[in-house]
């Protein structure tokens, strides 16, 4: 038994090593093409190739032969035929059933921060990437691939996005040092404490409460406008600073008397006291209210970060589309 576990071994070694050298033959081919300057003509050849070696069940050869021609693409400014490929990247992985690994992810990521970033291909790339990652957890995409999407979108100072995708990240750190850049070059001295109430505020919302406490410290630490605390000057900045606090220990009185204490700082911003309806639910005991009282523009953002379904469980997310969330 095992000497024939161990022919067969070896005899799936050197197919692959076939497999890779006969993909590598016709990478040679194809990327002289490139060179050339013949770039339809290589397109449609990778497309053939694409189609043949997914009716073979080569799954694996038909990934790696998009995603490099995807790079040649790229590297050569032709974007649409790059970003098509790059589709028959995903398209091979839905259908050969693979499991999620940050190889891959990292592929997927290197691939989304190539393409144009007004590209509607790129819309409708990462939207399918993410749905592959969650691995049909029914959850917002894989962490990993949010966080590497994250710092992608954070170079190109696309803060608003960056964002989303750092909260359904486990990644606190990153995304307070993006917020203190974003703060301090797009934000109002005033506004320096509303940047990271509202992350740790809807990271609570997702019931992330390590990333909450995370990005609260990292963020009020390294702002250059936010004096040594706590106690700090601004008053949102120890509401939440209490906030945190009180979550251990979860009593729905100490909750209550904090919301009413620091009212005139919460009204600051009218989602303040939505997002904390939704955390005194979550670590308070709070009764869900029988019917919503949310409503229009509010509603649906709040209703768009939490999901539609109700979740259990201090890792879970909820399944909703996303959004930029201001």
């Amino acid at each position: 038994m095992a000497a024939a576990a161990a022919m067969a071994e070896q005899e799936g070694a050197r197919n692959g090593a076939r497999n890779r050298g006969g993909v590598q033959r016709v990478e040679g081919k194809l990327r002289a093409s490139v060179e050339k300057g013949e770039y339809y003509e290589a397109h449609q050849m990778y497309r053939t190739l694409f189609f043949r070696y997914m009716s073979q069940s080569k799954h694996a050869e038909a990934r790696e032969l998009m995603c490099s021609g995807a790079l040649l693409f790229f590297s050569h400014g032709q974007q649409n035929s790059a970003a098509d490929l790059s589709m028959l990247v995903l398209e091979s992985l839905e259908k050969a059933e693979v499991e999620v690994a940050d190889e891959l992810l990292e592929n997927l990521a290197k691939l989304f921060s190539l393409m144009d970033p007004n590209s509607p291909e790129r819309v409708a790339f990462v939207s399918r990437a993410l749905k592959w990652s969650s691995g049909g957890s029914g959850r917002l995409g894989h962490p990993r691939l949010h966080q590497l999407l994250a710092l992608t979108l954070w170079r190109e100072q696309n803060y608003c996005e960056s964002r989303y995708h750092f909260l359904h990240s486990a990644d606190g750190e990153g995304c307070a040092n993006m917020l203190v850049e974003y703060s301090t070059s797009r934000g109002f001295r005033s506004e320096v404490d509303m940047f990271v109430a509202q992350a740790v505020l809807q990271f609570l919302c997702l019931k992330n409460k390590s990333s909450a406490s995370v990005v609260f410290t990292t963020y009020t630490q390294k702002h250059p406008s936010i004096e040594d605390g706590p106690p700090f000057v601004q008053p949102l900045l120890n509401f939440i600073w209490f906030l945190l606090l009180a979550l251990d220990g979860g009593k729905l009185t100490v909750f209550t008397v904090l919301c009413e204490q620091y009212q005139p700082s919460l009204r600051r911003d009218p989602m303040y006291n939505e997002y904390l309806d939704r955390i005194g639910q979550l670590f308070f005991g709070v009764p869900p209210k029988q019917t919503s009282s949310y409503g229009g523009l509010l509603g649906n953002l709040l209703s768009s970060l939490m999901g539609s379904s109700e979740q259990e469980g201090e890792d879970s997310q909820d399944d909703s589309s996303p959004i930029e969330l201001d």
